[in-house]
């Protein structure tokens, strides 16, 4: 019988403490994110925390070109490195076709000559790619938590936090285990001066989200719309350029509705959502702003994920949304008929009101 190996000790369970890094004597930090606009405002409390144990260092993040898009609300980045990485794409190109795809962006990172990486995930996703990325640029402290074992990807491999912990929770966890102290789990962001608004009360809605298993109806937005716009306030739908056709749906009809579509950057977003009464969202990175910002949330959850994980939590929020037995699915395109956003608008109209009371 052949003898097994034993499994390998995990380095900071087996040592906890001793090998933390030394954060005051780093200039370079790579703080790796590459996912949503969302995923990286739920990052600043980590950023906040970064900068603080290490206020020397440059400190950097690595971001997808739509995730990027949050950088200018973030005081404690010196700059971000934009790449749509191979980890986080959908399979499209053929086995072969394209050998080492993340070359170019190891050559950038090695120019950089990094300290330390530290590689953020939700539970679902693995340390690992970047791990590998970062060893191959040569950076030598390389932090991030997983289940699995990756070999010496990481050089500091922390026990994976609850799967169930909201995602700000889980980046500050990991960087506890190396010796970085919270600075508090609020999502607060710098706030640009305000652009053009509407006079008077006004709620933001926005219809769109990252894939479409995420987005409650069009048409239910303009009911809830129509409903808001009878109870006093103005209604502002925005989107991207890109979703154009829905905010023209879920504009459908209502008194007095303004549209911006492809109008404003993030910035403006954000300085449009803090003078807002309130929002009325899917689960995308428009709650995560309002929750930076201080603005009321009606969020319409579908299934595809957990709401402990990404709820907003400094604000006065509900969270609409359906148990299915299907949830959390994680699919881009719902199977099904969206049981789980089977909400009223109604239900929206009453929330919205419950949380700041209408103007009229």
């Amino acid at each position: 019988m052949t003898a097994l190996l034993p499994l390998p000790a995990h380095p900071a369970a087996h040592r906890p403490g001793v090998d933390d890094p030394d954060w005051t004597a780093m200039a370079r930090i790579l703080v790796v994110r590459p996912d949503n606009v969302g995923d990286v405002i739920m990052t600043v409390p980590a950023l906040r925390a970064l900068r603080a144990a290490a206020p020397q260092a440059r400190l950097d993040l690595l971001a997808s070109p739509a995730g990027a898009a949050a950088a200018p609300l973030i005081p404690e980045l010196d700059d971000v490195v934009v790449a749509s990485v191979s980890w986080q794409r959908l399979p499209a190109v053929a086995v072969g076709e394209d050998p080492d795809p993340d070359a170019e962006l190891v050559a950038a990172l090695a120019a950089r000559d990094y300290d330390a990486a530290v590689v953020l995930t939700s539970f679902s996703q693995s340390p690992w790619p970047a791990a590998a990325l970062c060893r191959r640029a040569g950076i030598g402290v390389r932090v991030g938590t997983s289940k699995e074992f990756g070999g010496d990807g990481l050089t500091h491999w922390v026990p994976a936090p609850p799967d169930g912990g909201h995602q700000v929770d889980r980046a500050l966890a990991v960087l506890a285990a190396v010796g970085v102290p919270s600075r508090g789990a609020d999502l607060a962001v710098t706030v640009p001066a305000p652009g053009p608004r509407p006079a008077g009360r006004y709620v933001v809605v926005a219809p769109g989200a990252s894939c479409p298993s995420r987005r409650w109806s069009p048409e239910r937005f303009a009911t809830t719309g129509r409903g808001l716009a009878a109870r006093g306030w103005t209604v502002v739908v925005t989107g991207t350029a890109k979703e154009a056709d829905l905010v023209d749906r879920a504009a459908a009809g209502v008194p007095g509705v303004v549209r911006m579509t492809g109008e404003l950057d993030l910035p403006g977003l954000a300085a449009l959502v803090a003078g807002a009464d309130a929002v009325v969202v899917n689960n995308s990175g428009g709650a995560h702003l309002a929750d930076a910002v201080g603005t009321p949330v009606v969020e319409l959850f579908a299934g595809t994920e957990e709401v402990g994980q990404y709820a907003p939590r400094t604000v006065p929020a509900e969270v609409l949304t359906r148990p299915v037995s299907c949830s959390p699915c994680r699919q881009l395109v719902c199977p099904f008929d969206q049981e789980c956003l089977d909400v009223a608008p109604q239900r929206v109209v009453d929330a919205v009101v419950r949380l700041v009371g209408a103007p009229s």
